[in-house]
C-alpha cells in the first residue's frame, strides 16, 4: 500500500518533466502507475484479501500524543473506491494524450496535478486517522483549484477555481471541528474505532460532531445548498471534469457517508441532515439539466442530481442501502466517465458544445454516438445496463427499509422516483442535443467540418461502455466485491446478490413507470419549459455566493476604515496603547505573585542597559537617518554582550551576525533617501509619543517582571541539554533544537525566508524576471587589482586599494569560519544559520568592495536556485526517516573514524543544517542583488538617459542656432 502511495507520489513529482521531455505521450506513461495500481487491488479480491474483515495496516508514529501518527489501512471498502480512482484515472490519463492538441508548459504542471489529484484520493480513502484523512481532504480542494483554474487566463476560470475552493476547503474547516469535537467526546481518532464505540446515542454533543462532519461531506459532493460550485467547475479541461465528476473530488463525499453511516445512522441528525437534502439536490439537479444548452453542463447538474441521489441512499445506513449505494456509486462512475469523454471527443472534433449548433453528428460519429447512448442508457436506467440494477436495487432497499417505515420511507421513494424520471428525461435530452439531426436534412457547419476524433479519443469511453454493459448482463464479479465488504460491516445480515432479473416485482414496475414518465417528460419538454423561470424560484445559489462576498468585502473594507485611518502613527499608537493598558489591566485585577529580581548577575550587564537606555533616546531624537540606524545597531551590539554575559554564546553569535546584516540592508536602502528626516513632530504629540513610550516600556517591564516570578513548575530547559544529548547526539543545546527537537518550526521559518527573500526581489524588479544564469563560481584578479569584478573602467581605479586588500585576505579566513561554524554547530556554538550568516557577510563585503560585478565574479549562481535547494535538502532530511520506517526528522549519528583525523562524529540533523545554511546565503544574496546590485544598475540607466536627453537637447540647440 505504501510502495503504491509512494509510486504515485513520485510519478506526479516527475510528470511535469516527463511532458515536457516526452510530450503528450508521457501522459500513456504516467497512466501505467494507476493501472498497476489497479491491477494490484484488484489481486487482492481474488486472493480473498478482504474476506471476513481482513485488511492491510501501516502505521508511522508521529506525535502520537496529539493524534498525528500517519496510519494507513486498506480494507474493503477503501479497496472499491481505490478501484474506481486508479481505473478510471488511468483512463483518463491516457484520454489526455489523445485530448490535447499542443504541449505549452501549463500542460506539464497540468500533468503533475492529475497524478497527484489521484494519490491525493488515493490517500484519502486509505489514512484510518482521522485527521490525517482530512489533511488529504484538503490537498483535494487545492488540487481542484488548480485543475479548474487551468485556462488561468479566463475570469470565467479564475472564478470558478476561487468558487471551488472557497466551498470545499471551508466545509473542510468545518469538518475539522465535528473531527476535533467528536475525538474530544468519545475518544475516537481512528475511523477504524467507529464500529467499537456503541453509546453514540448517549455521547454529549454527538449530534453536533455529526452534523458539522457531514458539512464537509455535503460541500465535497456538491449536495445542496453548496450544489452549485460543481456546474462551474465545467470551465477546467474535460478530461478534469471526467475525473473529478466521475471518480475522484465528489466521490469523497461519499466514500465518507458510505464509512460512517453504518455506525451514525443512529445519531438524530444523520438520516434529518442526509436524506432530505440529497432527495432534494437529486430533483434540483435533475430540473436544472433540462434548461442547459452546453453538453458539459447538461451532465454537470446530472451529477449533482445522481450525487444526490447516492448520498440519500447510502445515508440510510442499512446493509441493503449500502449495497445499493455502492452499486449507484460504481455505475456512475462508469456511465459519468463515459459521458464526459464524449463531450471532450465532441468538443475536440467540432469545436463547440452547443446542442443548437450541433445537428446529424450522430450518424458523422457512429462509435462515439454508440458509446454515448449505452452510457446514457445505463444513467437512465434502461435494462441490461448497469445502471438498470444498481437503480433498481436502491428502489428495492428503500421500498424495504424498516429504518424508514411509514411516512419517511414513502415520501423517500416518491422523490427518487421522480428523480429518476428527470434523470430518464436529460438522458434523452442529451443524447437528442448532441446526436440528433433536430429536424435538419443536411448537418449543421460544425458537423461539416469536423475532424474524426482519435482511438486514443474514444478508446478510453468504449471500455467503460464495455464494463457498463458487461456488469449490467453479468454482476456477479462486482457483486461478489460488494459482499465482502457488507460481510464485514454486517456480519450478521445477508443481502440479496446484484442480479439483472428478480422477477415481476414492485421495483421492476417502479422501474417502468420511470422509463416511461420521463419519456413524456422528455416529448413534452416544450411545455416543461414553462414552468423553467428564468430567475430561480428559490434563488440562484450563485448569486448568493457572490453577495455573500460582497457582503464580506463591504464589511471589511468598512471596520479597516474605521480602524485603520491611513496614519501610521496613530495605528502604531493604538497598538502600543492596547499592549499596555489590556495585559496591565488584567494584571490589576487579577492574582499577582510576589515579584523576585535581581538586579544583574555582573556589573557589566548594568552598564550595556544603561547603553542601551541612552543610545535607545538618542536614536529616537535623531533626525539624521545613518545615526538613527547605527545607533539602533548599537542597541543590538549591546543585546548580543548580554547574551554573552549571560552564558549564551550561540545567542549572542548570531545577534551579533545578523545585527551586522541588518546593518547593511539599511545602508543600502538609505542610500537612496534623503540624509535627513523631512517630517517634524508639533511638541504636544511628541510628548503624548514620549509618554506612551514611558508607558510601554513600564508596562512590558512590569508584565516581565510578573511572568518570570509566577513560575510554578520546573523549566524545561533544565532538561534540553540532556534531550539534545539523547535524541539529536549533539552538546549543544540551542543547535539542537533548532535542527532536530523544534526543527519543523524551523522548517516554517526557513520556508518565511524563502517567501521573504522572493517578496524582496519582486518588490525591487517588478515585473521583470530575476533570475540569472549560473556557473561555477572562481576567484580571479582583475588587471592587477586584488578582486575580480570589472576589469578596467574609471571604478576599479577610484576604488581605495586599502579596501581591496582586506577584503581578499578577509574572505577566504571567512569563509573557512562559516564552512567551521556549520560543522561544529552540533557540538559547540555555530551552526548553519551562523555559518550561512557569516558566509552571506563574506559576500556582503565583497560587494560593498567591488559593486555588484564583483558580487557576480565572487558567487554567480542564481539566488532561486540555492533558496530551492535548501528548501529540498531541507525537506529531505525530514521525509527519509520516513522510508525507513522512522516519524519525520527522527536523527541518526555516525561515528567514524578516519586516518590522521581522529574520531568523526555526524548527525544526519547535518542535512537539515545544510539546507538552512543555504537558504541564508541565498537571502541574502537576493537581497543584495535586488537592493544593490538592480537599484544601482536602475539608477544607472536613470542618470544615462537623462544624460541622452541633456546630449539631445543640446545638439537640438547647436542645429537651431546654426539655422
Amino acid at each position: 500500500m505504501m510502495i503504491l502511495l509512494g509510486a504515485l507520489a513520485l510519478a506526479a513529482i516527475l510528470a511535469p518533466t516527463l511532458v515536457r521531455v516526452c510530450g503528450r505521450p508521457a501522459f500513456g506513461l504516467l497512466a501505467l502507475v494507476p493501472g498497476s495500481g489497479f491491477l494490484w487491488i484488484l489481486s487482492l479480491f481474488f486472493s480473498g484479501t478482504f474476506t471476513q474483515g481482513g485488511h492491510i495496516t501501516t502505521q508511522i508514529s508521529w506525535l502520537p500524543q496529539f493524534h498525528l501518527d500517519l496510519n494507513f489501512r486498506l480494507d474493503s471498502l477503501a479497496a472499491l473506491f481505490s478501484l474506481i480512482i486508479l481505473g478510471i484515472g488511468a483512463l483518463v490519463l491516457l484520454y489526455c494524450w489523445g485530448y490535447f492538441d499542443s504541449n505549452p508548459l501549463r500542460l506539464s504542471l497540468f500533468g503533475g496535478q492529475m497524478v497527484a489529484f489521484a494519490t491525493a484520493m488515493f490517500g484519502l480513502v486509505t489514512s484510518n486517522s482521522l485527521l490525517l484523512m482530512y489533511i488529504f481532504w484538503e490537498i483535494t480542494s487545492v488540487l481542484s483549484f488548480l485543475l479548474v483554474g487551468y485556462y488561468g487566463e479566463r475570469a470565467s476560470s479564475r472564478r470558478s477555481a476561487g468558487q471551488a475552493l472557497m466551498i470545499t476547503a471551508l466545509g473542510g474547516l468545518v469538518m475539522l471541528v465535528g473531527i476535533v469535537l467528536l475525538g474530544r467526546q468519545t475518544g475516537i481518532w481512528l475511523l477504524s474505532d467507529i464500529p467499537l464505540y456503541q453509546h453514540w446515542e448517549f455521547t454529549p454533543r454527538i449530534a453536533a460532531a455529526v452534523a458539522l462532519i457531514l458539512c464537509g461531506a455535503i460541500s465535497k459532493s456538491a449536495i445542496a445548498p453548496a450544489h452549485f460550485w460543481l456546474p462551474g467547475a465545467m470551465a477546467a479541461p474535460t478530461p478534469v471534469s471526467a475525473y473529478l465528476h466521475s471518480a475522484a473530488m465528489v466521490k469523497a463525499g461519499i466514500y465518507l457517508v458510505a464509512r460512517l453511516a453504518p455506525d451514525f445512522n443512529v445519531v438524530a441528525s444523520w438520516h434529518v441532515v442526509l436524506i432530505p437534502l440529497g432527495v432534494f439536490t437529486m430533483l434540483l439537479g435533475g430540473w436544472m439539466a433540462l434548461k442547459q444548452r452546453d453538453l458539459k453542463l447538461i451532465l454537470a447538474y446530472g451529477t449533482v442530481s445522481q450525487l444526490g441521489f447516492i448520498i440519500s441512499v447510502m445515508a440510510i445506513g442499512s446493509a441493503e442501502a449500502i449495497q445499493a449505494g455502492l452499486a449507484l456509486t460504481f455505475a456512475h462512475s462508469l456511465f459519468k466517465a463515459t459521458l464526459f469523454m464524449v463531450v471532450g471527443a465532441i468538443d475536440h472534433s467540432t469545436g463547440t458544445r452547443d446542442i443548437t449548433q450541433l445537428a446529424g453528428l450522430g450518424r458523422a460519429q457512429p462509435l462515439l454516438s454508440t458509446c454515448a447512448a449505452l452510457a446514457a442508457a445505463s444513467m437512465a436506467g434502461i435494462p441490461l445496463l448497469f445502471g438498470f440494477i444498481a437503480k433498481e436495487t436502491a428502489l428495492d432497499a428503500v421500498l424495504h427499509e424498516t429504518l424508514l417505515t411509514g411516512m419517511p420511507g414513502n415520501l423517500m421513494l416518491v422523490g427518487l422516483v421522480l428523480g429518476s424520471m428527470l434523470t430518464m428525461a436529460y438522458s434523452l435530452y442529451f443524447l437528442y442535443g448532441a446526436f440528433a439531426k433536430k429536424g435538419q436534412e443536411e448537418p449543421s457547419d460544425a458537423v461539416k467540418n469536423l475532424h474524426p476524433a482519435g482511438p486514443l479519443l474514444w478508446l478510453p469511453p468504449a471500455v467503460l461502455t464495455v464494463l457498463s454493459l458487461g456488469f449490467g448482463l453479468y454482476p456477479r464479479p462486482l457483486s461478489l466485491g460488494l459482499d465482502a465488504h457488507l460481510g464485514s460491516v454486517f456480519p450478521q445480515q445477508t443481502t440479496h446478490t446484484l442480479a439483472l432479473w428478480h422477477g415481476f416485482n414492485i421495483p421492476l414496475l417502479l422501474s417502468a413507470v420511470i422509463i416511461a414518465g420521463g419519456a413524456i417528460m422528455f416529448w413534452q419538454r416544450d411545455f416543461l419549459r414553462r414552468f423553467q423561470f428564468e430567475l430561480p424560484g428559490l434563488g440562484s445559489a450563485d448569486s448568493a455566493y457572490d453577495a455573500t462576498l460582497d457582503f464580506l468585502r463591504n464589511l471589511s473594507l468598512r471596520i479597516t476604515a474605521s480602524t485603520q485611518r491611513g496614519s501610521l502613527t496613530i495605528n502604531l499608537g493604538i497598538i502600543f496603547l492596547v499592549l499596555s493598558l489590556l495585559p496591565l489591566s488584567a494584571l490589576i485585577l487579577g492574582h499577582r505573585p510576589e515579584v523576585r529580581m535581581m538586579l544583574w548577575d555582573t556589573p557589566w550587564q548594568s552598564v550595556l542597559a544603561l547603553t542601551i537606555v541612552v543610545v535607545s533616546i538618542g536614536a529616537a531624537v535623531s533626525q539624521n537617518r545613518l545615526s538613527g540606524v547605527i545607533l539602533v545597531g548599537v542597541t543590538g551590539y549591546c543585546m548580543a554582550m548580554i547574551f554573552a554575559l549571560h552564558g549564551a554564546p550561540d545567542l549572542a553569535l548570531t545577534q551579533t551576525l545578523v545585527e551586522t546584516i541588518v546593518m547593511v540592508v539599511f545602508m543600502l536602502v538609505l542610500r537612496k533617501l534623503p540624509t535627513e528626516a523631512q517630517w517634524r513632530g508639533e511638541p504636544r504629540s511628541n510628548r503624548a509619543r514620549a509618554w506612551l513610550s514611558i508607558l510601554v516600556g513600564v508596562c512590558v517591564t512590569t508584565l516581565a517582571l510578573h511572568a518570570i516570578s509566577s513560575r510554578v513548575e520546573q523549566p524545561i530547559a533544565t532538561d534540553i541539554p540532556t534531550l539534545a544529548k539523547d535524541i539529536g547526539h549533539g552538546d549543544n543545546a540551542v543547535n539542537v533544537l533548532l535542527v532536530d527537537i523544534r526543527s519543523w518550526d524551523t522548517f516554517g521559518e526557513i520556508t518565511v525566508l524563502v517567501i521573504a527573500a522572493i517578496g524582496v526581489a519582486s518588490l525591487i524588479y517588478r515585473g521583470q524576471s530575476f533570475a540569472r544564469p549560473s556557473r561555477r563560481p572562481t576567484l580571479r584578479v582583475a588587471n592587477r587589482r586584488w578582486l575580480a569584478g570589472q576589469v578596467g573602467g574609471e571604478k576599479v581605479r577610484n576604488r581605495s586599494l586599502m579596501v581591496d586588500v582586506a577584503t581578499r585576505l578577509l574572505f577566504p579566513a571567512m569563509m573557512v569560519l562559516s564552512i567551521y561554524f556549520f560543522f561544529a554547530g552540533h557540538n559547540a556554538p555555530g551552526g548553519g544559520f551562523a555559518g550561512g550568516l557569516v558566509a552571506a557577510l563574506a559576500f556582503t563585503l565583497r560587494y560593498l568592495a567591488g559593486g555588484r560585478e564583483e558580487l557576480e565574479e565572487a558567487l554567480p549562481i542564481d539566488a532561486g536556485k540555492l533558496l530551492g535547494s535548501g528548501l529540498i535538502i531541507s525537506a529531505l532530511a525530514a521525509i527519509w526517516p520516513m522510508t525507513l520506517g522512522y516519524p519525520p526528522l527522527t536523527s541518526k549519528v555516525w561515528d567514524v573514524e578516519l586516518p590522521l583525523i581522529g574520531d568523526l562524529h555526524i548527525a544526519s540533523a547535518l542535512l537539515f543544517d545544510l539546507g538552512v545554511y543555504l537558504i541564508v546565503i541565498g537571502l541574502i544574496l537576493h537581497i543584495l542583488r535586488s537592493l544593490g546590485g538592480q537599484l544601482d544598475r536602475d539608477e544607472e540607466m536613470r542618470r544615462q538617459r537623462a544624460r541622452d536627453r541633456a546630449k539631445s537637447m543640446r545638439q537640438e540647440g547647436e542645429l537651431n542656432r546654426g539655422r
